[in-house]
């Protein structure tokens, strides 16, 4: 039996009220998982009331909460890595002009919309299925990096430089958590900086 297409309403195609939708369902479990404050107990009904939408539209996108979880963490992992990739790609050639472009975008994103960084770093956040994609993600992000070290300065592939990229990545997300908590007083501009020299004064010793 084939299946229905879903019709035009309002001048709206059916895929693209349904892809509206799951929009509005990924941005409401965000508001949710990325609170600082307040109830991050994600499920199906606090979600849909958030969103504004009746229970069936979620799951016409998602099979569960914790699918809807993955969306949401992905869909904000995915957004940073372009950004901060299209920075580094765009600055100067030079090792301090990319270094120092791609932490001032990633600062930028997360100081802009404070929710991406604690869902990425809170470790207040209680969600197993969040922390096994937060564990896959430091190593992608490990490897991103060596990645990028290894094509600017034309290093070969090391257990030394995976050890340095695992350790800046991991340290870098420390950072970001204790400065969204307040615990680090410095301003945006500070805090890029001196990130900044610490991924020089490593990438000196790689």
């Amino acid at each position: 039996m084939e299946s229905t297409p879903l019709r035009t309403y309002g001048g709206v195609a059916g895929e693209d009220r349904q892809a509206e939708r799951r929009a509005q369902l990924v941005e409401a479990g965000l508001e949710l998982l990325g609170a600082r404050d307040g109830d991050r107990n994600l499920t199906v009904r606090g979600v849909c009331r958030q969103a504004g939408l009746a229970a069936r539209y979620f799951y016409e996108n998602f099979a569960d909460r914790d699918a809807l979880a993955v969306a949401v963490y992905d869909s904000v992992v995915e957004g940073i890595a372009a950004k901060t990739l299209e920075a580094v790609q765009s600055a100067p050639g030079d090792a301090r002009a990319k270094t120092h472009a791609g932490l001032s975008r990633l600062v930028r994103t997360i100081a802009e919309d404070p929710r991406k960084g604690f869902l990425l770093f809170s470790p207040s956040l209680d969600n197993t299925v969040l922390a096994e994609r937060r564990a896959a993600s430091a190593r992608w992000f490990a490897g991103l990096l060596g990645l990028q070290a290894r094509e600017f300065y034309g290093m070969p592939s090391t257990a030394r430089l995976d050890l340095l990229a695992e350790m800046l990545v991991g340290g870098l997300s420390q950072a970001l958590t204790s400065w969204l908590d307040g615990n680090l007083e410095l301003s945006e501009e500070d805090l890029v900086e001196h990130c900044t020299e610490v991924f020089l004064a490593v990438s000196k010793i790689a």
